[in-house]
């Protein structure tokens, strides 16, 4: 719920900057030729962090805050409140490093929490795989509320993160998504989790 706060609060405070929201952005997001170059000095640590609450715009901060809000609480039960922000913190920078190791001579900023929030969602997949997750299917022109398993759901998002990721290595415009920061961060969540998991937990469906 912090870090939701947090990331909102962030949001509507960018909203309020109105033309001055480009140089905010360039300031504390990532700037991956940047952190190439200087390296892990504290102004890129700082960076690296600032850049996990900062949004490019409402669909991105909300759908962000939608996947968090959902997969975020039992990850959170499992670990506990510290060691979950130190995960969620972790897999944001493992997921940042990943994108700058994509592109390492770019001079567009990456922000977002997309790539915490992809290593909660790695998390997730092996904490409760059949955990059910209620969807919203379309068939044709019907909409229906569908209980889909966890490793279904989770596992078709990262092969869509996959394929697009792949298929941005012979892109030659500029991406507008951070596939590899996803693809790097839900790696990272599934590797890390069994560190930071302790009690045993039954979530809700």
């Amino acid at each position: 719920m912090l870090l939701i706060a947090i990331n909102l609060a962030v949001f509507f405070y960018q909203l309020s900057l109105g033309r001055n929201v480009d140089s905010y952005v360039f300031t504390y997001g990532v700037i991956p030729a940047h952190l190439v170059a200087e390296g892990f000095t504290s102004e890129q640590l700082v960076r690296l962090t600032t850049a996990m609450f900062l949004h490019g715009g409402w669909f991105h901060a909300l759908s962000n805050m939608l996947y968090l809000w959902i997969f975020g609480d039992n990850v959170e039960d499992r670990m506990g409140h510290l060691k979950y922000l130190v995960f969620y913190l972790l897999t944001g920078y493992i997921a940042t490093i990943a994108h700058v190791l994509y592109a390492p001579f770019s001079e567009l900023p990456l922000i977002g929490a997309s790539g915490a929030i992809a290593g909660v969602l790695g998390a997730y997949l092996i904490l409760y795989p059949r955990a059910r997750v209620f969807t919203l299917v379309f068939i044709f022109i019907f909409i229906q509320i569908i209980p889909i398993p966890a490793v279904v759901f989770l596992g078709f998002w990262f092969i869509l993160q996959l394929l697009n990721g792949t298929a941005s290595l012979s892109a030659q415009s500029a991406q507008g998504v951070a596939f590899w920061a996803h693809i790097g961060g839900f790696i990272a969540g599934m590797l890390l989790v069994k560190i930071f998991s302790g009690r045993q937990y039954y979530p809700r469906t």
